[in-house]
C-alpha cells in the first residue's frame, strides 16, 4: 500500500495492519485509526540462512498474536491490510481466512505477496510466493469480491532482476571473483531480456514479482 491508496480510504476507518514488522505503513495512515499486528518473534538475524535483515524492531506493535488467532471480535475492523506476510505463514489459508473475520462486511482487504522469492527471514519463510489462481479460489470460498487484482513485472523482467542479483549469490557463496566472460555474457543477457520485455505478451501469467490484491467483504 502506498500514500495514493491509503488516502483513498475515508478518514477516521479503522485499519488493521497485518504482520506489521516494522510498521512501515504507519506513516500513510495518520488520518486513520491504525493498529498493528505480528507475533513478533522475529529478530532481524533469524537462523543467519538466505536474507535477513540484520535488525528488526517489533517494539511498536499493538496486538502481538499468531496471524491466525487475532484477539479481537468478529468485524473489528473496516480495513485489513497485509503486504509481504503470507510467505512467512506456514497456513496461508488459515491467515486467510482470520483477516477476514476480523473484517467488518463491506470492509476492504488488502493483500500484496511475492509471485516468487528468493529464502527471507528464514527461518520464518515457508513459501516462495502465491498465484493468481490461489486468490482466484479463496476470494470465491471466503465471499470476497474482488476490487483490485494487479501483478507486477513479468517473466523476463523477473530474469533480469535474478540476473542482476547473480552477482551477489555468487560472491556470497562462491567467492568474490566473477569471470570477465560471465559479465559480458551478462550484458548481453540483460539486453536481450530488456527486448523481450517490451514484446511480452501475457508472460506475466507465467511469473511475477508479485500480486497486489484487494477484495472488499461481501454484505
Amino acid at each position: 500500500m502506498d500514500q495514493n491508496e491509503s488516502l483513498a480510504i475515508p478518514s477516521d476507518e479503522s485499519i488493521l495492519d497485518a504482520g506489521a514488522g516494522e510498521c512501515q505503513f504507519a506513516q500513510y495512515c495518520s488520518h486513520l485509526n491504525y493498529s498493528s499486528q505480528d507475533f513478533s518473534q522475529y529478530n532481524g538475524e533469524g537462523d543467519g540462512k538466505g536474507i535477513q535483515t540484520g535488525e528488526w524492531n517489533t517494539s511498536s506493535i499493538d496486538i502481538v498474536s499468531d496471524i491466525t488467532s487475532i484477539p479481537v471480535k468478529e468485524g473489528a475492523f473496516d480495513n485489513v491490510l497485509c503486504t509481504e506476510v503470507l510467505e512467512h505463514v506456514p497456513d496461508p489459508v488459515a491467515a486467510l481466512k482470520e483477516l477476514v473475520r476480523v473484517l467488518k462486511p463491506g470492509g476492504r482487504l488488502i493483500v500484496t505477496v511475492p509471485f516468487a522469492s528468493l529464502t527471507h527471514f528464514s527461518p520464518y519463510h515457508f513459501a516462495s510466493g502465491l498465484n493468481t489462481h490461489f486468490f482466484t479460489h479463496w476470494s470465491k470460498v471466503l465471499s470476497l469480491e474482488l476490487q483490485e487484482f494487479l501483478q507486477n513485472g513479468n517473466s523476463f523482467e523477473f530474469l533480469a532482476q535474478e540476473a542482476i542479483y547473480s552477482e551477489n549469490v555468487s560472491r556470497q557463496y562462491n567467492g568474490p571473483h566473477t569471470p570477465l566472460k560471465v559479465k559480458l555474457a551478462k550484458r548481453v543477457f540483460l539486453a536481450w531480456l530488456k527486448k523481450a520485455s517490451s514484446d511480452a505478451s501475457g508472460s506475466k501469467e507465467l511469473l511475477a514479482f508479485g500480486i497486489h490484491f484487494v477484495g472488499r467483504k461481501k454484505q
